[in-house]
């Protein structure tokens, strides 16, 4: 999928024409099709009104955890989530990404060696961004052999919870030019400018206290975490 401005420019401006709700999942979720003049492309909508209650997720939040996953990404140069912007829709204000062509029947368990360089940034992303629902049909894989991250409303909770299907790394060294990222990142939260000044502005302060915690903590571990007892699947 190539995300030309052109397509960003149909999600972010067009009119939304058509919204069908996809039977997954426990928040509403629509595919809908935008118009901007004579051009047209596919989105998923996920409306605030929408979001299911959790116990451990503030009400009304998961759209703007959506969003910063999808600035993050684009600050640290991890260009893996599709493109996504909050915007008013049919059932109000929530999030709106571009659609990604895939084959609905690859997921993470069919991944090849081939994505494990792209797997080892999502996960290292998923430890930054504390991804508590990192699920199998959560990575979708286009025509081109480029994998893509979804579904990251539960991220930035202040309390470290990460939860996730991907342990191909444990205990190995995260890569270093993943962590030459994270060691500019953290310099930048001295002084917040540009997108990651728009996360500073998305999430509650306590939340991004805590991302900066876990950046210092990934920094210091320089590993990619395991669990005692846990066998890596093979490749």
């Amino acid at each position: 999928m190539s995300l030309d401005k052109s397509a960003c420019d149909i999600i972010q401006q067009g009119e939304i024409i058509s919204c069908n709700l996809t039977p997954l999942g426990s928040n509403y979720t629509f595919t809908v099709q935008v118009q901007l003049g004579d051009q047209t492309s596919l989105g998923i909508y996920k409306p605030r009104d929408g979001e299911s209650p959790l116990w451990d997720f503030p009400s009304g939040t998961l759209y703007k955890r959506e969003y910063a996953a999808y600035l993050l990404s684009q600050h640290l140069g991890w260009d893996f989530i599709p493109y996504t912007t909050i915007r008013d829709g049919p059932y109000g204000i929530g999030t709106l990404q571009l659609f990604v062509d895939h084959d609905p029947k690859e997921n993470y368990y069919t991944l090849t060696e081939a994505s494990a360089d792209q797997l080892k940034t999502i996960a290292c992303f998923d430890l930054v961004a504390n991804s508590t629902d990192r699920k199998p049909n959560h990575l979708l894989l286009d025509e081109a052999g480029k994998l893509w991250s979804i579904d990251h409303g539960l991220t930035f909770h202040s309390d470290t919870k990460i939860r996730t299907v991907i342990w191909d790394f444990c205990g190995e060294r995260i890569p270093k030019h993943l962590l030459k990222r994270l060691s500019a990142l953290y310099t930048e939260f001295e002084a917040p400018e540009g997108l990651l000044r728009e996360i500073q502005e998305t999430i509650h302060p306590d939340e991004m206290d805590a991302l900066r915690r876990r950046v210092r903590w990934v920094l210091s571990e320089g590993v990619y975490p395991g669990l005692p007892g846990r066998n890596r699947r093979g490749r």
